[in-house]
């Protein structure tokens, strides 16, 4: 690969970038085209350590929320559950209601 432009010997910064082009400028011109794209592959390479560690942290923290999460999760199924209970009293009493509320039936006689 081209030496970067800072330890060319002898040259200014000018030097070293013109020296890198014309080396670039060697490449096939499918190499070359894909220039751009090897240097931003490098640029995530060199901040996934960083991603990784910023994720690692995210994810001990939610770890220490899971007895929580449970917690939550206990409480609204004992909602649910009583909830349903409720509903379906509600419902066997309306039940009750109108078989008490309606006259037998009279048979059909001849």
């Amino acid at each position: 690969m081209a030496t970067p432009p800072s330890t060319v010997k002898g040259g200014s910064s000018r030097d070293g970038t013109a020296k890198t082009m014309a080396e670039l400028m060697k490449l096939p011109k499918s190499l070359f085209a894909k220039t751009s794209t090897i240097k931003n592959t490098e640029l995530v390479l060199e901040q996934l350590p960083r991603v990784i560690s910023s994720l690692d942290a995210h994810m001990d923290n939610g770890l220490q929320c899971v007895p929580q999460l449970k917690t939550v999760m206990q409480l609204l199924s004992n909602i649910e559950n009583c909830q349903l209970k409720t509903l379906s009293r509600a419902q066997a009493i309306q039940q009750e209601t109108e078989s008490v509320e309606q006259p037998p039936k009279r048979a059909n006689l001849p």
